[in-house]
Order: structure tokens, then C-alpha cells, then sequence
């Protein structure tokens, strides 16, 4: 297994998802980008990564393209039309109708319906050559600029590759202002609902270009996390993304928080707090040396942390400390969500399920 593949197989969370690697079909190779997602009653139970809130509905995205949704809490799903069959990840919705999905291949989908069918408006195979557009107007006019320069031969380093890389995750501001980043400081932004994506690659403290492995706003502020301790905060005087520094240096695979206290968490039970916008921060010690995958919080405040092996913690004090949440089952999970109705909705390995919370 490669060094890249095991990077991107721990950030996804005890390995649910495949590895990059195309479907091969009675022996001719077919395209998961050309590929529509197979409709079948079965996939609902198959591997999901990604859950998001588009009004009352809630969506899941997973393996094969595979997208679902529920318009009673969780207790039916329904499979949407999707054009592609790569693995997708992550999945965001600013508002009722308008979303957008992003996984493997580059793939950057976008719903207007609500998650009930889906257009691609983004690959892989466009990654390399909208970054070489990008930066060759400015490395023209400065050719001294040895910065410039990298980005051209990254730029061109991607064309050559193709459609391999990754996106990770995805958050929209609105309807119309969004962000995407995934492996090797993968991160576009656009300002005009998709149609056109501005590599942001030269915006971020991330000089050894670390996997990106997810953007959230917490309060105010918008925060990257992902590999060796990584921790960015989006500076609006600037429009960059700075590092903040931390005292750990493992993998963070997620952000969550509410006005006042923001966290980040990741290996092996890690958990980070800061209560000034993250410019100090205190270890939180949860008792569980398992990796935290996913987070969530409540309609009345309460945050909570699903381990990799499904272990659910609940914090009553704006995650100062967290409380082991007894349970049977334990399932490994990928992300969770909050239903219309209350319930913990978790999506995992072994699908779709819910959970009662105390």
C-alpha cells in the first residue's frame, strides 16, 4: 500500500472508502468519472462518508457515487441520480435546496433540488489545467517570483497525472461563495455557485503542502485542519489562510464548535479546545484512545464526538469535557448529523443508521 493511499485511508476513517483506483469491468476499463451510480435498493446499507441537513431532508454520500435521502429523520431512504460512480466523501448544503458534494476523482457535484438528483460541475481532469491557467498570468508578468514558478510546475505536474487527487471536503458560505480542499493543499474557491472554481493554493500556510482534510466555520471564523497538527484560520484582511500553531503534530480529521469555543479532533482520541478563535489552545482529555471521525451539535448547545468504532460523547459544557454515552452495537461511523426530529443520525461502514441520544 502506498504512502499516499494509507494517508487518505486513516483521514477517511478506518478504511471506508476504496482506494484510488478506477472500476474494471469484464476486463475493459470504464471510467467512474463517466460512469452514472448504480441504482439499487441495497446500496442504502453499503459504505456512507458524508451526511448534511438541506432543510428538514437529511443526504448521505458514500461509495460508488452512492447518494441518499430522508424526509422522515432517517427511518426511509431514497437514492438520487448521480452521473458519476466515484467514491465520494463529503457533502454540504447552505440552504434548502443548494448543495454540493465532493469525493474522489476531483469529483465536485451540485444539487438544486434538495439532493433528489445531481450535476457534475467539476473533475479531476480540470484540477491541473485551471491551476495552470491561474498561475501562469501572474508568473508571465513576474517571472523572478521562484513561488509562481512552483505553482506552474505543480500546475502541470497534475495535468500530467490526471484525475487522481482527491477532495476531501466542502462548506459554502451561501448560495454562491464555497470552498473545496483535499490532498496535497488541494483548495479552490468560487464566487459564483460552482461555475467556476479559483485555485487558492497560494493562499495557505502549508508550505509542505499537507492533505487538507476539512474546513468548517466555528462562530466567526473559518478553520482548515488536516495533517501533522495542521490548523488554519481563514484571515478576512488578507483573504489567506494562517497556521496556527499547536503543541501535537498527529492528524486532524475534523473542526466542530459553537460561538466561544472552538475544537478540533483527529488521532487517537486527540481533542484540541480554544476559547479565543483559536489562538491558544488546551488538550481535552476524553479517556479514549480511539481516533474521533465525526462530529455534530445539538439543537440545545450540546456538542458531541463519534469515535472511529462508533463510541459516542456528549459535552454539556461547550466541550470543555465529554461523557461516554453507554451504548450497544457499536458500528464504525464517518459522519454524523442531527435530525429534523432530534435523533443522531450516523452514516458509516455499515450504512445508515440512527442512534437515540440520552
Amino acid at each position: 500500500m502506498t504512502m499516499f493511499r494509507w494517508i487518505v485511508l486513516t483521514a477517511l476513517v478506518a478504511a471506508l472508502v476504496l482506494p484510488f483506483t478506477r472500476a474494471v469491468v469484464a476486463a475493459e476499463f470504464a471510467d467512474t468519472l463517466d460512469q452514472p451510480a448504480i441504482q439499487a435498493e441495497k446500496a442504502v446499507q453499503g459504505i456512507f462518508t458524508g451526511l448534511a441537513t438541506a432543510g428538514p431532508r437529511l443526504v448521505a454520500v458514500g461509495q460508488r457515487g452512492h447518494i441518499f435521502y430522508s424526509d422522515d429523520a432517517g427511518e426511509h431512504w431514497q437514492q438520487a441520480r448521480v452521473p458519476v460512480s466515484s467514491d465520494l466523501v463529503a457533502v454540504y448544503f447552505p440552504s434548502h435546496r443548494q448543495g454540493w458534494a465532493v469525493g474522489h476523482d476531483g469529483v465536485v457535484l451540485h444539487s438544486s433540488d434538495a439532493g433528489q438528483s445531481w450535476s457534475r460541475q467539476f473533475d479531476g481532469r480540470q484540477v491541473g489545467p485551471s491551476m495552470l491557467a491561474h498561475y501562469q498570468r501572474p508568473a508571465a508578468a513576474q517571472p523572478e517570483d521562484t513561488n509562481l514558478q512552483a505553482r506552474i510546475a505543480e500546475a502541470q505536474r497534475m495535468s500530467e497525472e490526471g484525475a487522481d487527487k482527491p477532495f476531501l471536503d466542502v462548506w459554502f458560505e451561501n448560495d454562491r461563495v464555497g470552498y473545496i480542499v483535499g490532498a496535497f493543499n488541494l483548495i479552490f474557491r468560487t464566487e459564483d455557485g460552482g461555475q467556476s472554481w479559483i485555485p487558492w493554493l497560494d493562499r495557505t500556510d502549508n508550505p509542505s503542502a499537507l492533505n487538507l482534510y476539512a474546513l468548517r466555520p466555528v462562530g466567526n471564523d473559518l478553520f482548515i485542519v488536516g495533517e501533522q497538527g495542521l490548523v488554519l484560520k481563514l484571515d478576512p484582511a488578507t483573504q489567506r489562510f494562517d497556521a496556527t500553531p499547536l503543541p501535537y503534530k498527529g492528524t486532524f480529521f475534523g473542526i466542530t464548535g459553537k460561538p466561544g469555543a472552538v475544537l478540533v479532533f483527529g488521532l487517537r482520541g486527540t481533542v484540541y479546545r480554544s476559547v479565543d478563535a483559536g489562538a491558544n489552545w488546551s488538550k481535552v482529555e476524553l479517556g479514549l484512545p480511539l481516533s474521533i471521525a465525526a462530529s455534530t451539535v445539538t439543537a440545545d448547545g450540546r456538542i458531541i464526538l463519534l469515535s472511529q468504532a462508533g463510541h459516542v460523547l456528549v459535552s454539556n459544557d461547550d466541550g470543555a469535557s465529554f461523557k461516554l454515552q453507554p451504548q450497544n452495537g457499536l458500528a464504525p461511523v464517518a459522519a454524523a448529523q442531527i435530525s429534523a426530529v432530534g435523533s443522531l443520525v450516523l452514516a458509516g461502514a455499515r450504512g445508515l443508521r440512527q442512534l437515540p441520544l440520552e
